[in-house]
């Protein structure tokens, strides 16, 4: 999944908020990983949510984070965001990245 420099992000504010609370970091902060050349988009088949729905882990400031979001219109919606766990990060580390 390619993206261009000039992507439009959407998210609910009270979620983001939310997770500033909870994990230290909103959704402004988890967009930046969308820029991350590395990251690793795999589409979301676990539920029928209405839409299509993927989880991306990707590297910001040298941490691993995972984002959940749907494309919707002509922008990104982040629905979830937080810190990857040991197998996810594992999981980047060792994709294979073209350097």
């Amino acid at each position: 999944m390619n993206y261009i420099c000039d992507m439009e992000f959407e998210w609910d504010p009270d979620k983001s908020d939310r997770c500033y609370e909870e994990r230290g970091f909103d959704f402004a902060h988890a967009a930046q990983g969308f820029f991350d050349p590395d990251r690793i988009v795999i589409k979301d088949n676990r539920y029928d949510y209405g839409e299509n729905r993927y989880l991306m882990i990707s590297k910001i400031q040298e941490r691993v984070f995972v984002v959940i979001f749907t494309p919707r219109d002509n922008a990104i919606r982040i629905i979830s965001a937080r810190k990857a766990n040991q197998r996810e990060v594992k999981q980047y580390e060792t994709t294979s990245h073209d350097d």
